[in-house]
């Protein structure tokens, strides 16, 4: 069993009387997906309630449909934006999904959910006597301390020491503890070190929610993100053969699953995972640091379906860095108006957070790869948006100077227009064998996974579709759940 759903009736019915008397439901993958099935007194609710609000009734904001306000929105259409060409230079229509309009204002609250909500309805989790450990290299742990709050259960956020003040300042306020790991986003074994250092200080008394090995996380994205981004070809009304590619930094492994549910229906779409140049894991079995905030590396996910991935997109993180300060820095908005830009444009260049920009120039490294055309269309996602990395410009400001027109003019030229296909490794089946056998040295020589499970990974044709139908149990334990919360 891939997510455990054998239910402890004792500790389940402790989470039920815990949420009857916080007045707490939960909402269905099936409701996350299509919002417009929430109850109509919960939607009355939520528009008086702010996006960021510790409240309960946010856990049903854990969809892509969120009105785009941070006060007192309901739902509407799934929120993306076209990437203009005027930045990407590139003839492909290249789609990113928004994380911005999530609570915390980042997708992965809703990975946190899809890995919390199953061990809460099933009593795998007692919300009253145990605390929820979120280990991350960033937003994970974010959305973990923040749906905990809003559940009334006690969390450990966990992330590296280097990640942004913003992260920081903002976990204090929610998480009952934050712990900073040594290193930056790359230093993934320290984080595992604290969480084995925990569970043998705390054993029954925490529970971790390891965002890289569980497959919540895969099954929140196949099903909400991937169904999302169908969503939008219907409504963009895009021809099958035009459905060319995916990209996602590799990260956790959860986002890349909607490449998977995508793949499902356009057999023939390919599968990039993006990761940071300065530590080219995937690309050369390498390591390093590097500024691309929140991916994780040196390690490839447990609940990474390699099998199904078709490139390696290395990405220079001071690229990334000169589009952020470009899109964020007065002289860089100035430049791209005066070059052309839309205002409407203009306006989106907040949305994009530093490993959103990482993931659409891996978007711009496949549509050059591949050649393809105007009528070809590459999804990719904004994870979060710029506020998360403010301090960050200071920061370049000091290291790089000022940013004028001059650095505007080079920011888009060399990062955007010029960025090439180096780096860009296309997998053969023995490339993804490769990428693959990599997992056996974090997940069994130090994670306890075993040499069976890890075969089974890659032999075994049932092991990554059996996933998707854990969706449909967990929603009806959920239905079950609140119906016994609502009982007098």
């Amino acid at each position: 069993m891939l997510i455990n759903l054998n239910v402890n009736e004792e500790v389940r019915a402790k989470n039920i009387q815990r949420c009857r008397e916080k007045g707490i439901l939960l909402p269905t993958f099936k409701q996350m997906m299509d919002p417009s099935t929430v109850p109509a007194d919960i939607k009355e609710k939520l528009s008086h309630v702010g996006l960021w609000d510790v409240d309960p009734l946010n856990l049903f904001r854990i969809t892509w449909k969120n009105e785009p306000t941070k006060q007192g929105g309901t739902f509407g259409g799934v929120n993306y934006i076209e990437v203009p060409h005027e930045l990407t230079g590139v003839k492909a229509r290249i789609l990113a999904l928004v994380g911005k309009w999530f609570p915390t204002g980042a997708h992965k609250v809703g990975a946190t959910y899809g890995c919390l909500a199953p061990a809460l309805v099933s009593g795998n989790f007692d919300s009253v006597t145990q605390q929820a450990v979120w280990p991350s290299t960033g937003n994970y742990c974010r959305g973990g301390a923040y749906n905990s709050a809003l559940l009334g259960c006690q969390s450990i956020a966990i992330l590296p020491e280097e990640m942004s003040q913003e992260r920081f300042a903002w976990l204090k306020t929610v998480a009952g503890e934050v712990i900073a790991t040594p290193g930056c986003e790359s230093n993934v074994k320290e984080i595992f070190d604290k969480c084995h250092e925990l569970d043998a200080q705390r054993g029954n008394h925490i529970v971790i929610f390891n965002q890289f090995d569980q497959f919540g996380n895969y099954l929140w994205h196949y099903k909400v993100t991937g169904s999302a981004m169908l969503e939008i070809l219907k409504e963009e009304g895009v021809a099958a053969e035009n459905v060319r590619g995916y990209v996602s930094a590799t990260g956790s492994g959860g986002t890349l699953a909607a490449g998977d549910h995508l793949k499902d229906v356009y057999p023939n779409l390919k599968i990039g995972a993006a990761e940071a140049l300065q530590c080219p894991t995937l690309l050369r079995n390498g390591f390093g640091g590097h500024r691309i905030e929140g991916i994780g590396d040196k390690h490839v996910p447990w609940v990474h379906n390699v099998k199904n991935t078709d490139m390696v997109l290395a990405i220079d993180d001071q690229d990334c860095m000169d589009i952020y300060r470009l899109f964020n820095e007065p002289a860089g908005v100035e430049y791209l108006r005066k070059i052309g830009v839309s205002e409407a444009d203009l306006k989106n260049l907040p949305l994009y957070g530093i490993s959103g920009i990482g993931n659409v120039l891996g978007a711009i490294k496949m549509a050059k790869y591949y050649e393809m055309t105007e009528d070809d269309v590459v999804f990719t996602v904004l994870t979060d948006s710029s506020e998360m990395y403010t301090s960050r410009l200071k920061e370049q400001n000091e290291i790089q100077g000022p940013f004028d027109e001059y650095a505007a003019v080079r920011a888009l030229a060399g990062c955007f227009h010029h960025q090439t296909i180096d780096g860009a490794l296309e997998l053969t089946y023995y490339e993804r064998l490769r990428v693959h056998n990599l997992k056996y040295y974090t997940w069994v020589e130090q994670q306890g996974k075993t040499y069976e499970e890890i075969n089974a990974q890659w032999y075994d044709k049932d092991y990554w579709k059996q996933i998707p139908a854990y969706a449909d149990q967990i929603d009806a334990l959920i239905e079950a759940f609140n119906k016994e919360v609502l009982a007098k």
